[in-house]
């Protein structure tokens, strides 16, 4: 451990049931001292049960919650060194931002509160804005005084519960990058519950993605995207396409795959399945990495790239890239996403062509697992805790 790690959160065993339904195993995570850190899963996952059981909002079934050094289980909120910022934002709708920020140290007897609150009213770029109502202000700035609010009692950790889940689409974008860069400056632990893959891929240096009170895989966004250890996080963190294959044969560091009647290769290290001769494997491969010939251009694909043949059925345009459903032996609808640079005017619905990629971007999981764990992301409804 380092020598700074007053900030850092180690839950260990810590679970939660109610009667009969387990809304968190036991689990076990340490969140790094001054990380942005993301608890990522669909609505029901156990994310939010488990940042209530942080701050001390929900007492836990079983294990213990340490914030640095000290045990905090058994503490009321008001007592952590935490601070909480809601989707609501909870602002005093009477007080001016001034006052809504300051609110936290007269609370606890501090008289001089105007440079702290002018600097913290800085950091978050509303300084211009001090004497308004929160109802004069938007969203984005209402949830930026929230976070101020929080931040000026200099809690060790900040946690955020779907803190722009009641922002546009283009706010939420310019919020990410802001609650980041506040972040990066004040260099405290963040640790943010959201459903929003895009949002947790953006923001945070590590991602947990839970699924039914686990935690299913953790590491860094990248990591995560490019070497998932379950469908789950295949299909839950963007778009995979997942082939059913036999394991045919090993060659160095290879496994050689049998799919549709064609062979896929497959590095040994990027598979996370049993690879016994004969036994399945999921093959899996992101629609973005995978190039896209006409039919009749077979014979220029360089060698030693994973290939298969199809149809394509469907194509959309959406400006930056065009995205195909190909319909083949090994997948019926197999997604392509393809960088709109040099379009080939032959791909469109109907034609036969070859899609082809590096195996070095392809990844094997356990073909015990349902293919579609992770797909049907349903948007949580207003209100709906998680």
């Amino acid at each position: 451990m380092t020598n700074d790690s007053s900030g850092d959160v180690r839950l260990s065993g810590i679970s939660k049931t109610y009667g009969a339904f387990t809304a968190v195993h036991p689990l076990d995570l340490t969140v790094p001292q001054g990380s942005f850190f993301a608890l990522l899963g669909a609505s029901g996952c156990g994310k939010t049960t488990t940042l209530r059981m942080i701050a001390g909002l929900e007492e836990p079934s079983s294990g213990t919650v340490f914030l640095g050094d000290q045990e905090v289980t058994n503490l009321p909120p008001y007592k952590r060194p935490v601070n909480t910022v809601f989707q609501s934002y909870a602002l005093f709708p009477h007080l001016d931002i001034f006052e809504n920020v300051a609110f936290g140290l007269r609370r606890r007897g501090i008289k001089s509160v105007k440079k702290q609150v002018e600097d913290m009213l800085e950091l978050v770029q509303l300084g211009e804005q001090a004497r308004k109502k929160p109802h004069q202000l938007s969203g984005g700035q209402q949830q930026r005084v929230a976070v101020a609010r929080a931040l000026i009692n200099h809690p060790k950790v900040l946690l955020l519960d779907e803190p722009l889940g009641a922002l546009d689409l283009k706010l939420r974008r310019q919020m990410q990058l802001e609650l980041k860069r506040i972040q990066t400056e004040v260099g405290i632990t963040f640790i943010h519950v959201t459903h929003d893959q895009e949002e947790a891929m953006t923001m945070a240096d590590t991602v947990a993605v839970m699924n039914a009170g686990r935690v299913e895989q953790l590491g860094s966004p990248a990591d995560l995207y490019e070497n998932p250890n379950t469908t789950f996080v295949a299909n839950f963190l963007g778009t995979s396409n997942l082939i059913e294959a036999a394991v045919d044969s090993k060659s160095g560091d290879d496994i050689v795959l049998q799919a549709g009647g064609g062979k896929l290769v497959l590095p040994q290290a990027r598979c996370s399945a049993p690879t016994a001769t004969g036994g399945k494997v999921l093959v899996g491969i992101r629609p973005e990495k995978i190039s896209l010939t006409h039919a009749d251009d077979a014979g220029e694909i360089p060698e030693g790239r994973n290939r298969i043949t199809g149809k394509i059925a469907d194509s959309s345009f959406i400006g930056v890239s065009t995205q195909y459903v190909i319909d083949s032996a090994v997948c019926p609808e197999f997604e392509v996403y393809s960088q709109n640079i040099d379009r080939d005017a032959r791909l469109t619905p109907g034609a036969d062509v070859v899609l082809h990629w590096s195996p070095a971007h392809t990844f094997g999981l356990d073909a015990a697992q349902d293919i579609d764990a992770g797909v049907e992301t349903v948007e949580p409804e207003e209100g709906v805790a998680a």
